[in-house]
């Protein structure tokens, strides 16, 4: 019988178990590990299918952990991988970011980390340095199969490929310093508690995976000159964004956030119903709201300490109505060319990835408890100042 207890010491010696490696390097992860593990086991309500999948979560978490170790212990220079004026794209979900990053991440000059990169960050020990029979790849695109089996509605949601550029939430993840859990069960105690924490070592354990990333890209005989990441998750921590990444560019979409919270919210209720039978949208919709709320404060307070020269503001009509255009305004932000063959790159993915194509995605405020004026309050001072009326 598979072991589904959430215990720390059963999890880290699954993890061990896992390659014979026993080497986490420093501790950081160790206390939001447990308080996390044990929110999952006292508060998350999990049926069978989510104790199995989310215990192996955070096993292959650790797993990777170790294997990062030890991959930084056989290649020192992996340390010495320069992050460059990194680009973060950032914005409330649903306001066109992924659009923006997997459009930018087109253009070959740019590294973007992929959906079974951020997922399972290393490969095995044993990895040949060729992308051919790389196993992470087969383990993804089998996860992302049975997230779509257990709910087809997901793909209406948001465009998903095991192999496509992917927000680096999961690298942060890996520190257990992030709230991509919280997107998964009901983990109230777990929430309060790293909310109220210092995300540093998470954000320096986040630039070190982008080293190992680049690294590993280059010795796949890629060559990039800057990374084009993406995340809502960084409008929370934006000051260390800064502080870890000190020549970091800072792309913001807008959008009205009575056109994109309830979206996030059926996304997040959708997950949450696969791991949960008792999962309740209300409580989705109350615990994100207030949670993107404090995220839009804390970086409209931030652009005011380090300047509005870092940013670049962006529309969502804009993107969606003449999307090389505004890209053209990231480029000219960034101090680089729009070459005709960066333009001819991202032109043939927007083709392939028409909207139209994927099914149309349904929901209203009132399934989440929401309110018109209820988010208009909510989002008061963010709307005031970047929503087009």
């Amino acid at each position: 019988m598979n072991d589904t207890t959430f215990s720390p010491d059963s999890v880290v010696a699954a993890a061990r178990a896992t390659d014979g490696l026993a080497d986490f390097g420093d501790d950081s992860y160790r206390q939001p590990l447990e308080k996390l593990l044990w929110s999952l086991e006292h508060e998350a309500q999990l049926n069978d299918i989510g104790r199995q999948v989310l215990r192996q979560r955070m096993v292959d978490i650790l797993a990777t952990r170790l294997r990062v170790q030890y991959f930084f212990q056989r290649f020192p220079e992996i340390n010495d991988e320069q992050i460059t004026a990194p680009l973060f794209i950032v914005g409330l979900p649903r306001t066109g970011t992924t659009m923006l990053h997997r459009t930018i991440a087109a253009d070959h000059r740019m590294y973007a980390p992929l959906w079974y990169e951020v997922r399972y960050p290393s490969p095995a020990p044993d990895w040949d340095f060729t992308a051919a029979g790389d196993g992470r790849i087969a383990l993804a695109q089998a996860e992302m199969a049975a997230m779509l089996a257990a709910n087809p509605d997901l793909l209406a949601i948001h465009p998903m490929d095991a192999l496509g550029p992917d927000e680096d939430i999961m690298l942060l993840e890996q520190s257990f310093y992030s709230f991509n859990t919280q997107a998964y069960a009901h983990i109230p105690g777990f929430d309060s508690w790293i909310e109220a924490q210092d995300h540093t070592p998470g954000y320096r354990y986040f630039r070190r995976l982008l080293q190992f990333l680049q690294w590993q890209k280059k010795r796949t005989g890629q060559q990039g000159e800057r990374w084009t990441l993406k995340a809502p998750h960084h409008l929370h921590y934006m000051d260390l964004v800064f502080k870890v990444f000190p020549d970091a560019k800072v792309v913001q979409s807008h959008r009205d956030p009575l056109e994109t919270l309830p979206s996030l919210t059926s996304l997040i209720a959708g997950v949450w119903g696969i791991y949960s039978d008792v999962a309740d949208p209300l409580e989705v919709g109350r615990q994100w709201s207030r949670k993107f709320a404090r995220g839009m404060q804390h970086t409209m307070a931030v652009r005011e300490q380090v300047g509005e020269a870092r940013f670049l503001d962006l529309w969502f009509e804009d993107t969606v109505s003449q999307p090389l255009a505004e890209i053209q305004k990231v480029y000219d932000f960034l101090g680089m060319e729009l070459t005709p063959e960066a333009r001819e790159e991202m032109a043939r993915w927007q083709d392939f990835n028409r909207r139209e194509l994927r099914p149309s995605h349904d929901y209203t405020l009132a399934q989440y408890g929401f309110t018109e004026e209820g988010l208009k309050q909510q989002f008061r001072t963010y709307r005031e100042r970047f929503t087009r009326q």
